[in-house]
């Protein structure tokens, strides 16, 4: 069981009151779920009904688990899936205790009386950052507040800087969770900072410099950067963009700013700013990217890049390409990144055997003399010698690998000999073990991808090698398979009438082929592939490859990227079939371990082992890193990349463990984004922490109107007038409107019911909203709109909407504070010049891009309204904007009834669909001649998809017609037409 610390139980004496309700907002890294547990492990009761909202499932189980640890088993935290039925969820309730529910079941329960709203004890909604009035979680305290005023809810958030945009973003947050009490704990609080400075870990701080391709790449990356954020700025002089610097770029939260402030005018932007604000994700990734990934992983993903942005996903050129590419720093990125893998060499000149031996000997001569002369010793030069010798047969001959390593991965190296050393001279000291803690080493990172990174190195480091080499057995296998990968690649972009290289796996043989016995096919591919090396030269310019030029040259990465694949396609296609890698090291150990007959020890090889001989590699999480130390209990961690977050966690690991002595190693790049990212990160958070203190000594408490005070001001509206000699009468149905379950995923539903509308859910079969006995609604956001028309779905909708209504309605509805158009104007826009005779018109050569191009949306629409004239559109800018339209469309009518809409559509048997596979039933009706209005009837003439499909064509078309029933035959039957024929 974790121990809390004392600002921990000052946090709990202030809001762990039942009475109260309260928001909490706690810097990171300071044990917020340790806070939650110890409040619901107090609240945990039969004679309770507690809800947990705004859970992930990954913090649903973690919770759970630490519920069970301190004691909270019987039954513990329960979660409601959509897998549970309604009565199950209906018993659960009943029964109390502790439940996590995801919002949308949640609002569907609370609508149909499902849970007891009013003998809620409290809710509990954590992440109360995401709270806006358009959520969820606003309509549920809505729904809450207006049957139980005595229940509590908290809520919790350790996120303040996502609390610091907008206008009183605090307040905002407290108005829709209805709360008037608000904690900040910054780490700078004084009972926070009085507890932690209490006992400190032994840090140790080590600044890695880059090396110098490293950064020259780094450079070059924030001088794109640089340009592409300018770029933008200078095309978008409207907006305001002054806060976006090169700072900023480093989180991944600038995305979503740019693309916030650029969302209202979006629509006319043109591609290059569009191009513009994906570079500059894409520039961001890479920053990260150098530092994290290896060398030819880095160099890999640059190739991709290089290949998205030149052709398109059918081949062909592509139109608007990434300025950054094209600057010379681009050029500086993508050598520099090859440089630090390998370098390619002229191909040696062909001539007899002793001329070469003689050109090697004089070159020997000259490095010895030169050795000699700076007084370098002969062990040198023979090491020099024993390199070349040893180079790998699978390396074409014109490649030199270079395979620069991570600098960080020597240090690692350092530090983990450094706590060896360390462990051996405390043991050589005291004889006992130590009674807090274990000799575990725990190295942590900032991602799973570098944590496995970590452990390859790790695994196969060769201690005996010199700096920078220690993981040269993992980089060559990395590089085998980065050679397979562009011999692929190569082989794939061949002509079809050529046959790509065949790789395989490698196969043992008993001996390899001399060389005097080559086969014809592969003297032919020699020659071919010396003819193509020198038709390359000469393309290239024919200049001696040694001769390197005082300024450098822009060259095209793709043509470059493409010769370099060429050459290696077609040297591993010259060499036998057991040089080409496509298997694991793994894989090879396992087979070895197979084949063998020795018995191993098992404890030696598959036992527990001492935690002194173990290095646990984890990437770092959230909340459940404290859970990771209070279980492991490491005295030595190392921290790979810095994080903000755990070093906090570290210094609360320290203080809930008294008597125990923590060394952590905090491991940076010296002057680089890493450094400048974790600094600003601790700079942001500071500022926001100050600015809702600020806010909060400021603030106006909202005052919560009594939803029910102004019922009788909405029984007036409903008098109607319109009745024969102004007679007056009363409506005594509260204004409702019927809300198809599937539309619980939007916002409309929470702001109808801020309007006042009573929000009635039920599964439709005919529309999304029925407003009254005669509209009915089908509402389509942009990208559903689009799917709708490709699909043909909204053809149905819109006929069944006809069938059984007298107004149906098509709601087009746009997001806030977005374009309120359908396509951008670089697609609309068209030359309206009048022709004059100065320059005669353009004769036509055939179609264009546009005649080739699909209909438009709104050419679509246009069909859509000529084939249904009584369907109506209504163009929405906003779910805001869509409330009032419905309220206005229901003034002065009469109040639908959920009975008959959920009747219409579907079969008047009330126990139609009972027992029927609803898998099978949704397959059935994506069938060509099955439509909504006959899905019934097929149903009843056949027992399951099986039978339909054995049935012959009369009797397919005896079901369905004949037009349709020969649609559905010939597609069921297509497959075996294809097989006959061939």
């Amino acid at each position: 069981m974790t121990i809390l610390l004392l600002f921990h139980k000052s946090i709990l004496e202030e809001t762990h009151d039942p009475a109260t309700s309260d928001l909490l907002i706690l810097a990171r890294g300071l044990g917020l779920r340790r806070i939650i547990c110890t409040l619901m492990q107090i609240y945990d009761s039969k004679q309770s009904l507690i809800l947990l909202l705004n859970a992930s499932p990954e913090e649903e189980t973690a919770i759970g688990d630490e519920l069970g640890i301190m004691g909270c088993r019987r039954p513990g935290l329960r979660i409601v899936g959509y897998e549970m039925g309604k009565r199950d969820r209906q018993d659960l309730y009943k029964n109390g205790g502790l439940i996590s529910v995801t919002s949308r079941i949640l609002i569907v329960d609370m609508l149909q009386s499902d849970i007891p709203t009013e003998l809620i004890t409290g809710i509990i909604v954590l992440h109360a950052e995401k709270v806006t009035a358009l959520s969820l979680e606003a309509f549920i305290v809505r729904l809450y507040r207006e049957k139980n005023k005595a229940g509590f809810l908290k809520a919790f958030s350790d996120q303040p800087e996502h609390i610091t945009s907008g206008m009183s973003p605090l307040k905002n947050i407290m108005k829709e969770l209805q709360l008037r009490r608000v904690h900040i704990y910054p780490r700078f609080h004084e009972d926070v900072k009085n507890t932690l400075e209490t006992r400190k870990a032994d840090v140790i701080e080590l600044y890695q410099h880059l090396t110098e391709p490293m950064e020259a790449i780094h450079h070059a990356i924030v001088q794109c950067m640089t340009v592409t954020l300018s770029e933008l700025k200078r095309s978008n002089k409207t907006l305001e963009l002054d806060d976006l610097n090169i700072e900023s770029a480093y989180f991944r939260s600038f995305d979503a700013v740019v693309r916030r402030q650029l969302d209202p005018v979006w629509h006319k932007v043109g591609p290059r700013t569009k191009q513009l604000v994906g570079d500059l994700a894409t520039l961001r990734r890479l920053l990260t990217y150098l530092l994290s990934y290896d060398a030819l992983a880095f160099h890999g993903y640059l190739e991709t890049l290089v290949a998205s942005n030149t052709t398109t996903t059918t081949g062909a050129a592509k139109q608007h390409q990434s300025p950054w590419m094209l600057t010379d720093a681009a050029n500086i990125i993508f050598s520099t990144a090859k440089r630090r893998c390998y370098v390619l060499t002229a191909p040696k000149p062909t001539g007899s055997l002793s001329e070469r031996q003689v050109i090697d000997v004089d070159d020997e001569d000259a490095w010895a003399a030169l050795d000699e002369v700076h007084g370098i010793t002969e062990t040198n030069s023979k090491g020099k010698g024993k390199e070349k010798e040893e180079k790998k047969p699978w390396v074409p001959d014109n490649m030199s690998p270079v395979l620069e390593e991570l600098p960080k991965w020597d240090l690692l190296a350092d530090v983990l000999q450094e706590i060896e050393e360390e462990l051996m001279r405390q043991e050589a000291v005291s004889t006992r073990p130590p009674t807090r803690g274990t000799n575990m080493v725990l190295v942590m990172t900032s991602s799973p991808r570098s944590s496995t990174l970590v452990s390859e190195f790790l695994g196969e480091m060769d201690g005996t090698a010199p700096k920078g080499s220690r993981g040269r057995t993992m980089m060559e296998r990395k590089l085998r398979r980065y050679l397979f990968w562009k011999g692929e690649n190569a082989g794939q972009k061949q002509p079809r009438h050529q046959q790509p290289p065949q790789f395989s796996a490698p196969q043992p043989q008993p001996s390899l082929q001399p060389e005097g016995e080559l086969s014809e096919a592969l003297k032919r591919k020699d020659k071919t592939r010396q003819e193509r090396s020198a038709n390359r030269r000469r393309v290239r310019g024919g200049a001696p490859a040694a001769v390197v030029p005082s300024k450098p040259v822009a060259v095209d990465p793709k043509v470059e990227l493409r010769d370099d694949a060429n050459d290696i396609a077609a040297f591993l296609a010259s060499q036998p079939s057991d040089f080409i890698v496509s298997s694991d090291a793994d894989a090879l150990l396992l087979e070895t371990l197979l084949s063998s007959e020795a018995e191993f020890d098992y404890d030696t090889h598959y036992g527990l082992l001492a935690p002194s001989q173990t290095v646990v590699v984890r990437a770092y999480t959230d909340d459940t890193d404290d859970q990771i130390l209070a279980e492991l209990q490491p005295r030595f961690i190392v921290m790979f990349e810095p994080n903000l977050d755990f070093v906090r966690r570290i210094e609360v690991y320290r203080n809930s463990n008294p008597g125990m002595g923590v060394r952590v190693y905090f491991m940076v790049y010296q002057l680089s984004c890493e450094e400048h990212k974790y600094l600003a990160g601790l700079r942001r958070e500071k500022e926001s922490f100050e600015k809702l203190i600020k806010e909060r000594g400021s603030m106006l408490l909202p005052i919560f109107e009594d939803k029910h005070a102004g019922r009788s001001d909405a029984v007036i509206k409903t008098i109607s007038t319109r009745l024969a000699g102004g007679r007056k009468e009363l409506s005594t149905v509260t204004s409702q409107v019927i809300v198809d379950m599937r539309e619980f995923r939007s916002t409309l539903p929470s702001l109808l019911h801020a309007s006042g509308l009573l929000v009635i859910p039920a599964t439709l079969t005919v529309g999304d909203y029925i407003l009254t006995p005669d509209i009915c609604v089908e509402r389509k956001s942009i990208p559903d709109l689009v799917a709708s028309f490709n699909s043909g779905r909204l053809y149905t909708q819109c006929e069944l909407m006809s069938v059984h209504y007298k107004q149906p309605v098509l709601l087009i509805e746009f997001e806030e504070n977005k374009a309120f158009s359908l396509e951008t104007v670089a697609e609309s826009t068209k030359s309206y010049a009048k022709p004059t005779g100065k320059y005669p018109a353009k004769k036509s050569t055939g179609p264009t891009d546009s005649d080739r191009a699909p209909p438009s949306v709104q050419s679509k629409l246009v069909l859509l309204t000529l084939h249904f004239p009584r369907v109506r559109i209504i163009w929405s800018s906003s779910p805001y904007g869509t409330a009032d339209i419905f309220n206005d469309l229901k003034a002065n009518a009469f109040e639908p009834d959920p009975n008959r809409a959920i009747a219409i559509g579907a079969e008047e048997d009330p126990e139609a669909g009972a027992g029927v596979n609803a898998a099978a039933e949704e397959l059935l009706r994506c069938l060509p001649g099955v439509t909504a209005k006959n899905v019934k009837y097929v149903m009843s003439k056949v027992g399951s998809v099986r039978e339909l499909c054995k049935l012959d064509r009369k009797g397919v078309q005896g079901i369905l017609g004949v037009e349709p029933g020969n649609a559905c035959y010939d597609f069921m039957h297509r497959g075996e037409r294809k097989k006959g024929a061939s």
